[in-house]
């Protein structure tokens, strides 16, 4: 088993394949920019597009992009929550000039009722964010102005965040030189795929490299990095999605089957829950973490700062987290996680 679940990536070699087979069909579009980053891919293309009014992004939603983005245009908030339900369009209300930014959260989503919204409002900009499934059916069959996905979340890649449009129109390039942070990151891979085959490597040292990478890359939108754009078309992507879905069913399944004491949401590559209250979520990180299992919150919203405004979605954001079962895991990490999250027992819960 993994001496670590979760955290960053590393450099793993045994992802890439020949160029002719790495990819799933029409995933990789042939006309394409690829930024750093997602956030920066999205800012240039504003730049670009230069519209006259707000910018409608989605409740739940990383709020640390949404800020920078407010940078060059106001924010308005529509509400959709990781429900299943899908968002609520009655909250959203864009007008002429205004830009819409749509999700697939959590790679859940149905891109069918997007469909039939920007058919209903032809005279609005709708950008797709891609980033939780960028190999997704929605994805690859996008009918949106545009469509983006930051790669090194869901990808072993040390930056990446790819822009394209589904009906052929002008696309931005990167602005400046490639960032440092993509460096820093890789070399951050490096080390702690050493650190896995048993060198004797501190995990501070990689450790603080992925976090002085992540500082450095935040909303650049300068190119991908070398090792980035000569990687991307050769990732076993077909081997990636098999594996990260036959992991989150599995474990989904055995969680629903042997807890109660969490919402156990099931998604085609992650598994996420929802806890009874941001005590017991912060909890839960802290047990996993002393058992080598580090899990993600997909976004913490601080009230007293930059936030949303929807109670419903800064409560959800407080009391979820997301597994790390993606392709590093074998069965072994899939027991071991499901042992360690049935074996938690919140504080005053005898």
């Amino acid at each position: 088993m993994s001496l670590e679940i979760g955290s960053e990536f590393h450099w793993d070699p045994a992802v890439l394949i020949d160029e002719e087979r790495g990819g799933l069909p029409g995933w990789l579009p042939a006309r394409r920019s690829l930024f750093a980053t997602g956030c920066g891919a999205i800012s240039e293309l504003l730049r670009l597009l230069a519209p006259s009014g707000r910018l409608h992004v989605p409740s739940y939603f990383c709020t640390g992009v949404a800020e920078a983005l407010s940078g060059q245009m106001p924010i308005a908030w529509y509400r959709h929550l990781p429900d299943g339900r899908g968002p609520r369009w009655e909250t959203l209300r864009p007008a002429t000039g205004d830009v819409v930014l749509a999700q697939n959260l959590f790679g859940r989503e149905d891109g069918a009722p997007w469909d039939a919204w920007m058919r209903e409002h032809p005279g609005i900009t709708v950008i797709e964010d891609h980033s939780h499934d960028p190999f997704s059916e929605w994805a690859c069959a996008s009918t949106a102005a545009y469509a983006v996905a930051s790669l090194r979340k869901t990808l072993p890649l040390p930056d990446g965040g790819l822009l394209w449009s589904p009906r052929g129109l002008d696309l931005p390039e990167p602005r400046g030189p490639e960032s440092t942070g993509a460096q820093t990151k890789l070399a951050a891979m490096l080390l702690k795929a050493a650190w896995l085959r048993g060198r004797p490597i501190p995990r501070e040292r990689f450790r603080d490299l992925q976090q002085q990478g992540e500082h450095e890359l935040l909303g650049c939108a300068g190119p991908a990095c070398a090792v980035t754009v000569a990687a991307l078309p050769l990732l076993d992507v077909a081997g990636l999605r098999t594996a990260d879905a036959r992991n989150a069913r599995e474990l989904a399944a055995v969680l629903s089957s042997r807890t109660s004491a969490f919402d156990v949401l099931f998604g085609p590559f992650r598994v996420q829950l929802q806890c009874a209250s941001p005590q017991v979520r912060d909890a839960l990180i802290g047990h996993l973490a002393r058992h080598g299992i580090y899990a993600p919150v997909h976004w913490r919203q601080d009230r007293s700062r930059w936030w949303s405004g929807d109670e419903e979605a800064a409560d959800l954001a407080a009391r979820m987290l997301t597994l790390p079962v993606d392709h590093r895991c074998g069965p072994g990490d899939v027991r071991r996680i499901a042992e360690v999250v049935c074996a938690f027992v919140p504080a005053g819960v005898a």
